[in-house]
């Protein structure tokens, strides 16, 4: 959801779907909770292999397979199944947001002690 509001701050506030692939989108729940985080449609690409599948169309541009990353995605990224936001969710996910974001900066330093632990 950071992520997501920083592109909005960045002039992108019209975003209207979102698509997603690899291990998570195999989840309907999952895409269900990422639509309602995010407030917008979520379609899961209906292509398994995730950053496979994108390294394999950069191939493809690069041997001159497809004339450019657009090209590319056009002729072989299909949107599978739409999951809208649920409104009810999308509610309870931005107050949650919110506690987030006052709680992240006082635990930052704690992430970083749990990163270098070495048992």
């Amino acid at each position: 959801r950071d992520s997501f509001d920083l592109l909005r701050a960045a002039g992108l506030e019209r975003v209207a779907q979102v698509r997603i692939s690899g291990g998570g989108a195999r989840s309907r729940l999952w895409r269900q909770i990422v639509a309602s985080v995010l407030g917008v449609a979520v379609d899961a690409v209906a292509a398994d292999e995730g950053a496979a599948f994108g390294a394999a169309l950069l191939a493809g541009v690069g041997v001159g397979l497809w004339s450019d990353v657009p090209a590319a995605c056009a002729a072989t990224v299909h949107p599978g199944e739409r999951i809208t936001p649920d409104a009810a969710d999308a509610a309870l996910y931005t107050r949650l947001h919110a506690q987030y974001q006052a709680l992240y900066p006082a635990l930052k330093p704690s992430f970083a002690a749990l990163a270098a632990y070495e048992p």
